[in-house]
């Protein structure tokens, strides 16, 4: 755990540049396995809420507080997301802030980048997961890319830096440009690491280790059947009923684990598979913060199938944002 900051006097805005800085992923994956069991049950996270907005068409507001009075989390959060779908292509439609508190006196310490902290916090949570269900014997070489998007580049620098053994990265999206793109900036960081274009999602899936999704799917893009003994399944993209990037075969073949409990009310993959009968509540093994303190079993055998589903809370958001405020007051105080 980060240590408690030395005093500031100072509002501080910490923008994305400094963001990249001060939260590598080394230290943010490390941050989050030691703070989920140590402060995840203790910090207050009220569900979002969202505002509908008259200024632009289906323009919205979503405000994610979360607080905690624990001496060593001393603090309030509150991330605020505006989502404007009707913004030209060459402005992003989702941007957010995160304002951090003194829990204890209410005084405002920092605003952070919302957009690069939620990038950033949400890649790690899924190396967490996956440095935690990967086969100790077994290490993975073939992670598979779902997606293109925003996140895609986070979850590959996220999973290289938390399994080290992997040699080798297949990227499979809609938009072949996209994945192309990818391909090509990843080559450029990772001249170590062999980086492909997949023609087809059940290409990648059969040969991947790991397969980590970032999709606004609908519809399965993994098929269960097709997943190798021992691969592990990272599920991010979906966070409403209506969105699914797995198939119930994944589901029935893999030991499924969470981030929180928010998953099994708002991510399709397991809310339908409980309406369908096929996952009952007492099938997913546990939560990320009980995986990390080690009072849940992970993998059991190499040949086990992982799945780790992800809907991503302001708890994560807190701790992120507490790491990155500590460490920037730590470094600034430094050079002056």
């Amino acid at each position: 755990m980060a240590a408690p900051p030395p005093p500031a006097n100072q509002f501080v805005y910490i923008d994305a540049a400094a963001l990249h800085s001060v939260l590598p992923f080394p230290s943010l994956i490390s941050h989050l396995g030691a703070g989920l069991p140590a402060f995840a049950a203790g910090i207050h996270c009220p569900h979002r809420v969202s505002f509908p907005l008259p200024t632009a068409p289906s323009a919205s507001l979503l405000l994610m507080p979360s607080w905690s009075a624990h001496p060593s989390l001393p603090y309030l959060a509150l991330k605020a997301v505006t989502s404007f779908p009707a913004n030209s292509p060459r402005l992003p439609s989702v941007h957010a802030a995160v304002s951090l508190f003194d829990s204890a006196s209410g005084v405002p310490l920092a605003s952070l980048d919302g957009s690069a902290l939620t990038l950033l916090r949400t890649a790690a949570v899924s190396a967490l997961a996956a440095s935690l269900l990967a086969s100790p014997t077994r290490p993975p070489s073939t992670l598979a890319l779902a997606g293109a998007g925003a996140l895609a580049p986070y979850l590959a620098e996220a999973h290289l830096s938390a399994l080290p053994s992997i040699s080798r990265i297949l990227i499979w999206n809609r938009t072949k440009a996209k994945s192309a793109a990818l391909a090509a900036r990843l080559r450029d960081a990772h001249p170590g690491v062999a980086v492909e274009e997949a023609d087809s999602m059940d290409e990648a899936v059969s040969a991947a280790d790991v397969v980590s999704c970032a999709t606004g799917s609908q519809e399965p893009i993994v098929h269960g059947e097709l997943l190798k003994p021992g691969a592990h399944l990272d599920l991010v993209g979906s966070f409403t009923p209506a969105m699914r990037e797995c198939d119930d075969e994944a589901l029935r073949r893999g030991r499924v684990f969470i981030d929180f409990e928010a998953a099994m009310q708002e991510a399709g993959e397991l809310v339908g598979a409980l309406q369908r009968g096929v996952l009952r509540r007492e099938d997913v093994a546990g939560t990320l913060a009980e995986l990390a303190a080690g009072s849940v079993a992970g993998r059991r055998c190499d040949d086990e199938i992982t799945v780790f589903k992800s809907v991503g809370t302001a708890v994560v958001d807190l701790l992120a944002a507490q790491l990155a405020y500590e460490t920037y007051i730590a470094t600034t105080t430094k050079k002056t």
